[in-house]
């Protein structure tokens, strides 16, 4: 198999923290260069990862290097333009979660995508853990029997001050949204991978703690094709933490909490068993190698750009409801 070499935009936390070292260890992948609005950051990165060509212009470094794909880990706001420049380049497209800051914004780049012919998917990467793949099989062999509820929780303590590089998430023209975009997106990723779009939707989104434009906690309560009920809750606004998902069908139920840990309780009738059921280590590099043999063999990637923009459907479904206000009658 050739080698894929890739343009990694984006030198920021998740680029240093798993995606770069995930391009250059994947099996048939190569980092060939690093862009990032600052150079410092930027050569700080390619440093790392073997010295690799630096660029401060994404249509330059396009220009300019020889690499096949792209991987953009910038914040949300950025995505899609650039998966657009990337791809009008003839390059596949590798593109951070959430796809975009709405629906309207996704359906461009799915369009984009489609007329190129280049590969393109969004990071949802808890896709490839083996939790998910379990639960898939699980669900479609019928071991739960009929799904009747889902629960999912994910909050914890965010509070980025002013100058802080990750500040740009509680910024809604940059991020979208607060913990529902950032953390609620993979787990909403997860209930349309597994189960299907919801039909309703009802949300509360609020600001309850700290002073943001964007929510702090959210709410939601979902009905999926069949009848299914789904909950959910998201939030910076606790110094606690949980995050957890358990979906249950009439002959039996999964759990999983810790949720990124592999830990899963699996019950059948009244039989409880414990699983171990660990992600990689780097959780992106499945991923990547994912996207580097989905070209090789002519496929989508496991979540493409068009299963991605149904999430962004999804949460702007929640944010219009979360705007409506129903009081409750003395």
């Amino acid at each position: 198999m050739s080698t894929l070499r890739w343009l990694l935009v984006g030198a920021g936390d998740i680029a240093r923290k798993r995606v770069a070292a995930a391009l250059r260890q994947a099996r048939g992948s190569e980092l060939a260069g690093v862009c990032d609005l600052d150079p410092v950051r930027a050569g700080s990165l390619a440093a790392e990862h073997g010295k690799v060509p630096v660029f401060a212009d994404l249509d330059q470094a396009l220009k300019a290097l020889d690499a096949e794909a792209v991987y953009v880990a910038t914040p949300v706001a950025l995505h899609v333009p650039q998966a657009l420049r990337a791809l009008a380049a003839g390059r596949h497209v590798l593109v951070e979660k959430p796809l975009g800051l709405d629906a309207a914004q996704c359906r461009a780049v799915v369009e984009a995508a489609a007329s190129t012919g280049r590969r393109a998917g969004c990071a949802y990467f808890r896709r490839l853990f083996p939790t998910f793949g379990q639960a898939r099989e699980m669900i479609a062999a019928g071991t739960l029997g009929r799904v009747v509820l889902v629960r999912m929780a994910y909050y914890s303590w965010f509070a980025p001050e002013v100058d802080d590089p990750k500040r740009w998430r509680v910024v809604r023209t940059a991020s979208g949204g607060g913990p529902l975009s950032d953390m609620g997106s993979h787990m909403l990723d997860l209930l349309v991978g597994l189960l299907g779009m919801p039909e309703t939707v009802f949300a509360r989104c609020a600001s309850l703690v700290h002073s943001w434009e964007v929510e702090d906690t959210a709410s939601i309560v979902m009905t999926l094709p069949g009848g299914a009920q789904v909950s959910a809750q998201f939030g910076w606004s606790s110094k606690t933490w949980r995050h957890e998902l358990e979906i249950v069908g009439t002959e039996g139920k999964l759990y999983w909490h810790p949720f990124d840990s592999g830990k899963v309780v699996k019950t059948i009738g009244r039989q409880v068993e414990e699983l171990e059921l660990p992600p990689a280590v780097n959780v992106h590099q499945p991923l990547v190698q994912d996207f580097v043999d989905a070209v090789a063999e002519g496929r989508d990637p496991v979540c493409p750009l068009a299963e991605a923009a149904r999430t962004n459907a999804l949460l702007d479904a929640v944010y219009r409801s979360a705007t409506e206000r129903r009081e409750v009658a003395p």
